[in-house]
């Protein structure tokens, strides 16, 4: 099953800066970087202006249906938690419920965790 990174592309380039040196939010940047790294099977990407997490920046939320939903923050914009970002997305779309155990979190995400939202009951 297909797991869908929503990534707010608003969000502040860091604590103390709204944009990029080349003008640009920290949202948008991780978004390009986590969007070249998604193969669009296994994990997809939406990017959605705000996801009403600004006293954090680069925030993003991790879906997929009757899965837990994990929604995550401060981040930098930077590689590093592009690929930690997809490499959980790769590993919730592969676990049934969604949860992945903490041993095979990518230590990049360890510490970002903002809420674990149960799935909704299926109709």
């Amino acid at each position: 099953m297909q797991t869908v990174i929503t990534i707010c592309d608003t969000c502040r380039f860091s604590e103390a800066e709204k944009l990029s040196p080349d003008g640009e939010t920290g949202g948008a940047l991780l978004a390009a970087m986590i969007e070249r790294g998604a193969d669009g099977e296994t994990v997809a990407v939406r990017r959605h202006s705000c996801l009403m997490g600004c006293e954090r920046h680069c925030n993003v939320a991790l879906s997929a249906p009757g899965k837990l939903t994990y929604v995550l923050g401060r981040f930098l914009p930077e590689a590093e938690a592009a690929e930690a970002i997809v490499d959980f997305a790769r590993q919730h779309a592969l676990s049934e419920s969604g949860q992945v155990p903490f041993r095979a979190w990518p230590q990049g995400v360890k510490g970002h965790f903002v809420a674990r939202i149960p799935p909704l009951p299926a109709p």
